[in-house]
C-alpha cells in the first residue's frame, strides 16, 4: 500500500479540540509497521484565518462562556435547532468560508489522502469543498463530546466517531447512514494509559504517599478562583493534599504559592503542566470542568471528579453523562464543594465506586480504533483491492 498522507484539522476554540488532534497524531506512529509509510500533520485553522476571523470566532467564544454564559446557552441551543437554510445560518457560513480561503490552500498543498476534523467548523468547510468537486479525498469527523450538536453533521462525511453509543443513536436519527458510524470514544493520548504509582507520583510532588489528594484544574465565576478552593479545602480537610493548577495565570499562582507558604506539605501549586497525567495519577479525585478531552482523560485513569461552573451547552450535557454513570459529582458552589469534597474523602468505598465507573467508561485505544478505521479504508479503496 502506498504512503498514506493523513491530514488532521482542529479549532483552537478552547483546547480539548486541539488534544484530540495531538493524541491522534502522536498515535498515528504506531500504524506505519502495518500501513508502510503515514506522513501525518496537524493543523489549526486559527493559524490560516485572518486576525478579525480569529477574533470574531476564538475570542469571541471565550469572552462568552467566561463573561456572558447565558448568552453562549442562547447560542448553543439557536444553532442546534436552526435549518442550513435558515438565513442566519448561511450567512454564518458564508463569512467562514471567505475568511478560510488560506486554510483551503493549505490543505491543497498537502493533498491529503484523508483528512479527520476535530471540529465541526473544518467540516463544514470541507462539505462545501466536497460538494463543489474541489476536494475529493475521504473527510472523517471525531466528535469530542459526549453528547451531539447539530454542526457537527454536515453532508458527504465519510464517517463519524462517537464518543458513546448515545451520540452514535444521535447520528443515526440525523439521518447520517449507520454503517458511517464508529463508536470509538474520544481520542486521548497513550500517555493517559500508561501506568503509573500513585505512591511514587505523589513523592516526587513532596506529598505525603498515604493522604487523600484533590487536584484541581479549574475554579469559576461562580466557585472562585483556584486559590480560593485550595485556601478553603486545605482550612477544613486537616488531612487533605491538594494539587492546584493555575495553567498559565501568573496571578494565580503568585496566590497559590502564598498560600503555600500557609501550609507546608499540603499544596503543591503548578503554574503550568506538560506532564498532567503525573498529577492525575498523584490525585484521589479531580475538580474540573467537564470538558470532553478533560473529562476523558479522567475516565481512563479511574479519577473521580468533581464538576465545577461547566459551560452551558457541550459541558453541561457532559457533566450530565458523567453523573448519570456514576463518575462524577457537581457542585453549584465552593460551600457545595467542600462539603462534597469532605464526604467523599470521608466514603473511600463511593470513591473506588466512582473510580470503577470511570474505568468502565473510559476508551484508552479510542485515538488507535479511529485510525484503524480511516486507514483500514484507504487500504480498501487502493488500487488492486
Amino acid at each position: 500500500m502506498p504512503q498514506q498522507r493523513l491530514l488532521i484539522i482542529s479549532v483552537s476554540a478552547g483546547s480539548g479540540h486541539v488534544r484530540a488532534a495531538q493524541a491522534l497524531l502522536e498515535s498515528s506512529t504506531q500504524f506505519n509497521d502495518d500501513f508502510n509509510d503515514i506522513q501525518a500533520e496537524h493543523i489549526d485553522v486559527m493559524s490560516y484565518v485572518g486576525r478579525s476571523f480569529r477574533g470574531a470566532y476564538s475570542d469571541f467564544y471565550r469572552h462568552l462562556i467566561r463573561h456572558a454564559p447565558a448568552v453562549w446557552a442562547y447560542i448553543y441551543q439557536k444553532t442546534d435547532n436552526e435549518d442550513r437554510s435558515d438565513i442566519s445560518s448561511i450567512l454564518r457560513r458564508t463569512v467562514e468560508r471567505i475568511c478560510t480561503k488560506k486554510l483551503i490552500k493549505k490543505i491543497n498543498d498537502f493533498r491529503p489522502d484523508q483528512i479527520i476534523c476535530t471540529h465541526f467548523l473544518p467540516a463544514d468547510l470541507l462539505a462545501r469543498e466536497i460538494s463543489k468537486g474541489r476536494l475529493h479525498c475521504p473527510v472523517w469527523v471525531q466528535v469530542t463530546d459526549f453528547d451531539l450538536h447539530s454542526l457537527w453533521v454536515q453532508p458527504d462525511i465519510t464517517g463519524y466517531f462517537a464518543a458513546n453509543p448515545e451520540v452514535a443513536y444521535k447520528l443515526r436519527e440525523r439521518g447520517v447512514d449507520p454503517g458511517a458510524i464508529h463508536t470509538t470514544g474520544i481520542a486521548v493520548s497513550p500517555v493517559f494509559s500508561e501506568p503509573r504509582s500513585k505512591t511514587v507520583c505523589r513523592r516526587e510532588l513532596g506529598l505525603h504517599p498515604e493522604l487523600p489528594t484533590a487536584l484541581i484544574l479549574s475554579g469559576g465565576t461562580r466557585i472562585g478562583t483556584v486559590a480560593d478552593i485550595a485556601g478553603r479545602l486545605l482550612k477544613n480537610n486537616d488531612l487533605l493534599q491538594v494539587i492546584a493548577l493555575a495553567g498559565n495565570n501568573q496571578t494565580h499562582y503568585a496566590e497559590l504559592a502564598q498560600l503555600a507558604q500557609r501550609y507546608p506539605g499540603r499544596l503543591v501549586p503548578v503554574l503550568f503542566s506538560t506532564t498532567i497525567e503525573t498529577l492525575m495519577a498523584a490525585s484521589d479525585l479531580v475538580i474540573t470542568k467537564p470538558g470532553g478531552l478533560t473529562s476523558s482523560e479522567c475516565l481512563i485513569m479511574g479519577l473521580p471528579m468533581l464538576l465545577v461552573d461547566p459551560i452551558p451547552g457541550q459541558e453541561e450535557r457532559n457533566g450530565d453523562y458523567l453523573m448519570e454513570h456514576g463518575a462524577a459529582v457537581k457542585a453549584h458552589d465552593i460551600v457545595g464543594l467542600d462539603y462534597k469534597i469532605s464526604q467523599l474523602i470521608a466514603d473511600p468505598d463511593r470513591l473506588m465506586a466512582m473510580r470503577q465507573a470511570m474505568l468502565k467508561l473510559g476508551k484508552p485505544d479510542a485515538a488507535c480504533r479511529v485510525l484503524t478505521h480511516v486507514l483500514r479504508h484507504a487500504r480498501a479503496d487502493a488500487p488492486g483491492n
